[in-house]
């Protein structure tokens, strides 16, 4: 697709209340932005604002769209920039939309693409108690992307006592043999991250400032039944799921 009629597509989506039209510019505009080149032209003819402008908008397959189309048009440094703007409206459309729809994942996916450099981590902490809501309460197509997200951010030394003073009862139940191989991975790679962070601190983790059932509890403070999970998944067939536990386990 040419710039002229990426211009069009964004003159377009300004100029009609249609939602269905709407919908057909974003998911066209999403397609193209799949080309790097195409992402630059976007960026460049304002299609960043028009994009995140429909964020706003109360037509909940429009919001998806629009987010389809920015985490596509995301997979650049540049646009980055433009897109961090929206990240507090992404968290609250994926708190507001419905538990595990389209909506609410197409959220998170885009969470995962701005969360993978910590230079815009600081606007997610809010978001925290609800990706841990949606990591106890949502599928697993769910729970997989919550757990891209939280591993990303568990990588920031930064955001290490954020995620240290959650609280998520059902944590440990991810922890298990017969949990879905790519939720139980990251989740252990969430616990690693945390731990290698707290063991690099300088000293100044107060215990008494973490609540019951906030991860750090699970951790470090009631550490038995983490200690006998881990243990059980010495035993898992999966390699990487072993290396990550002896990772937990030595630091």
């Amino acid at each position: 697709m040419d710039e002229d009629a990426l211009q069009k597509l964004i003159h377009l989506l300004q100029a009609t209340d249609d939602p269905l039209i709407q919908e057909q510019a974003l998911i066209t505009l999403s397609n193209s932005a799949a080309f790097s080149v195409n992402q630059d032209i976007i960026r460049n003819l304002g299609g960043l604002s028009v994009i995140g402008g429909m964020l706003s908008d109360c037509v909940p397959k429009v919001k998806e769209k629009a987010l389809n189309a920015l985490n596509n048009l995301s997979m650049n440094i540049k646009n980055q920039e433009e897109i961090q703007v929206y990240i507090v409206q992404v968290c609250r459309n994926i708190e507001s939309a419905p538990l595990n729809s389209d909506l609410q994942l197409a959220g998170l996916r885009l969470l995962t693409n701005m969360s993978v450099t910590s230079d815009y981590h600081h606007k997610m902490i809010n978001s925290i108690p609800c990706l841990l809501h949606l990591l106890s309460e949502g599928t697993e197509r769910t729970q997989i992307q919550v757990l891209k997200v939280l591993v990303n951010l568990s990588a920031n030394p930064a955001m290490t006592r954020h995620l240290l003073r959650a609280k998520v009862p059902s944590l440990l139940l991810l922890f298990d043999n017969c949990i879905n191989r790519d939720i139980l991975l990251r989740a252990l790679v969430f616990a690693a991250n945390l731990k290698k962070n707290m063991n690099n601190e300088d000293g100044t983790m107060i215990k008494d400032q973490y609540s019951e059932h906030s991860i750090f509890s699970m951790l470090c403070r009631d550490s038995t039944p983490f200690a006998q999970k881990l243990a059980s998944l010495l035993h898992h067939p999966d390699t990487e799921v072993k290396e990550q536990v002896v990772r937990i386990l030595t630091q």
